[in-house]
């Protein structure tokens, strides 16, 4: 458990460094928004998530039953996370901020399109 990170995790790195090379600068882990999202945009009022499959519950209604050691801790903690995720996209939407998350596999197998979704998104609002 001490090995796994929630900060710096590989796909997190490689979209932040592809924006880099692009020229868009950013903020991480910025602790002042509810989240403490991955990546933020300030300017643009922008707030981008990576969320690792498992802690974050990717299609968890077949997942859910496929967890088969310690049921009673890891059932309701990621239930807790998704909740948590729901309520800090929804009270960074009422403070008018745009929410963008990425599944890390997302970002392995469609990384053009996902950064493509972003680079739109800081386009159109400078425009």
């Amino acid at each position: 458990m001490g090995k796994i990170k929630s900060q710096n995790t590989t796909p997190e790195l490689k979209l932040r460094k592809a924006l880099w090379n692009l020229g868009y600068r950013y903020r991480k882990n910025y602790k002042k928004l509810p989240g403490c999202p991955d990546i933020v945009y300030p300017k643009h009022k922008l707030a981008i998530f990576v969320d690792g499959e498992f802690w974050h519950g990717y299609n968890w209604a077949e997942k859910r039953s496929k967890i088969k050691t310690n049921r009673e801790f890891w059932i309701p903690k990621i239930e807790r996370n998704i909740q948590r995720d729901r309520q800090n996209n929804q009270l960074l939407r009422d403070s008018g901020w745009h929410v963008i998350r990425f599944w890390e596999t997302e970002l392995k197998k469609d990384f053009d399109r996902c950064l493509n979704k972003i680079t739109s998104y800081l386009q159109k609002d400078d425009a």
